[in-house]
């Protein structure tokens, strides 16, 4: 037979995905495994969304909509953004699609050419890397360092920048470190890719969950130049806990949007209807779910950090958004644990899950090796007992 396309045969398969995938087959064989593998909200989607879902099945609002997505919620998509970040998009400039992930992949669709670079700050998003190659695009990666909380610098930006590239992707707050952005660096950041006339896409799908009173700015609110070289990428499913729902959105210039639009119109050809009409709900409708999640993943995260402290061989940096600790285990390089020697994330994780049976993220997929990540979208006393196991881990005798 012929051969399969060598683009697609390079594509990896998500590492958040595959140690979920493993600890799911452990527990449907009866294993007790505590999971802190994908990151979604372990809270229901609010009762007011789900009724808006009902009521539209039940009224028969069943068709084909719009490509870019129907034109109510494309407009609750503008009100949101111009009620929480003070930025005017027109309902035109919204593109409505299946999951910011998917919004991420026809965005480089829309503005990559064979060839074209694009800065990824590590450690970074893991579908990141692969959804420029899968566009025929080079992913040059920067990495910030853990004394700067994860952070890049902007003289790091001007050193990735050659003359082939054209975007520069910011996850704030980021998946997988929980680092956000001030708007001083944001600034510094954003005038380095204006002096390179480099696009921007700016994933704020984590906006809604910032820690310790914290301000979140929005790439596109530092001016009209930045906001026309910007696109920003977000949707409903962390802040509203409608992960399965699958809607996300982007907000661009109308040329943008449009091609966009026009991907869309030939790939999937819309999102669920169903699931348009929840998110306008979740938009327009009562917005105190998202601060009562947030004050709970911050007491998780706090909890967290202070017990992680406390036990010797792992660190970890205090996340400031998001809901995941990226946590530290270059000291147990060497060490045989589980009848395995750690050499990387990839041998701790899987160590611990066949040994403790607890489920993390190894971090080689985030472009960094020393690291793994949990998450605290998990109750407290699955934090705790996963913990518990890790320290009872680390103890074990060679």
């Amino acid at each position: 037979m012929k051969e399969l396309s060598r683009t697609a045969s390079a594509v990896k398969a998500s590492t958040t995905l595959a140690i979920a995938s493993l600890a799911k087959e452990m527990q449907l064989s009866g294993i007790d495994v505590v999971g802190f593998g994908t990151g979604e909200p372990d809270f229901r989607t609010p009762e007011n969304i789900c009724e808006a879902a009902h009521r539209a099945i039940d009224e028969g609002k069943t068709k084909y909509t719009p490509a870019a997505g129907i034109p109510a919620l494309r407009q609750a998509v503008a009100d949101r953004l111009r009620e929480d970040f003070g930025l005017d998009y027109k309902p035109a400039q919204i593109v409505v699609a299946s999951g910011a992930k998917h919004n991420v992949y026809i965005m480089m669709a829309a503005l990559l050419n064979p060839g074209d670079e694009v800065i990824v700050p590590a450690p970074y998003w893991v579908t990141y890397e692969e959804v420029v190659r899968m566009n025929g695009g080079i992913p040059v990666s920067v990495c910030g360092s853990e004394e700067n909380l994860f952070k890049i610098t902007p003289e790091q930006l001007e050193e990735g920048i050659t003359e082939r590239t054209k975007l520069f992707m910011i996850n704030n707050p980021c998946n997988p470190t929980g680092t956000l952005y001030t708007e001083d660096e944001l600034r510094a950041l954003c005038a380095v890719c204006v002096k390179h006339d480099l696009y921007i896409m700016a994933d704020e799908i984590y906006a809604g969950l910032v820690y310790d009173g914290q301000k979140f700015v929005s790439v596109a609110s530092l001016g009209e130049e930045i906001k026309e070289r910007t696109i920003l990428i977000t949707g409903v499913s962390k802040s509203y806990a409608m992960t399965g729902w699958r809607i996300g959105y982007a907000a661009a210039n109308e040329q943008i949007a449009q091609v966009m639009a026009n991907y869309v119109s030939h790939s999937t050809g819309a999102p669920s209807t169903i699931s348009q009409i929840a998110a306008v709900e979740a938009l327009n409708g009562p917005q105190d779910t998202i601060y009562a999640m947030r004050d709970v993943f911050e007491k998780r995260r706090n909890y967290f950090v202070d017990r992680v402290s406390r036990i010797e061989g792992v660190s970890c940096v205090k996340p400031e958004g998001a809901f995941y600790i990226m946590m530290n285990i270059s000291a147990q390089r060497g060490r045989i644990l589980g009848g395995r020697e750690i050499r990387s994330g990839d041998d701790f994780a899987l160590s611990l899950l066949e040994q403790e049976h607890v489920a993390v993220v190894p971090c080689s997929g985030f472009g960094a090796p020393d690291y793994v990540r949990w998450t605290y979208a998990a109750s407290l006393e699955e934090i705790r007992e996963g913990l518990d196991r890790l320290e009872r881990f680390l103890k074990e005798k060679e």
